[in-house]
């Protein structure tokens, strides 16, 4: 069964694939992604690398939580489930309910 983690305090400058070798110490990745602003394409600092195992996944959070990563110590926790969020309002264009 396969494990989520959750990967923050990323310096900017990291990759997916960098991301991915870090983790790759730990056992098989099945996938590493860094999360991007979608305008700029900047990194926000943190990513999700998903383990093969959940038995690598929790040895991965026990020995690189904590541990540096391009110069800044990262922090690895276990995924949780996204949340439900509302549907986003478009406040600032509404040319398409006006009736002229």
């Amino acid at each position: 069964m396969a494990m989520k983690l959750y990967v923050g305090g990323l310096a900017y400058s990291v990759t997916d694939q960098e991301l991915q070798d870090f983790f790759a110490t730990e056992g098989k990745v099945v996938s590493a992604v860094v999360i991007k602003d979608k305008f700029s394409g900047q990194s926000k600092g943190f990513g999700f690398v998903e383990m093969e195992d959940l038995k690598e996944g929790q040895n991965a959070i026990k020995s690189l939580n904590g541990k540096e990563l391009n110069g800044r110590a990262v922090m690895v926790n276990q995924a949780r489930p996204q949340e439900d969020r509302p549907p986003r309002r478009d406040f600032g264009n509404d040319r398409n309910r006006r009736r002229y």
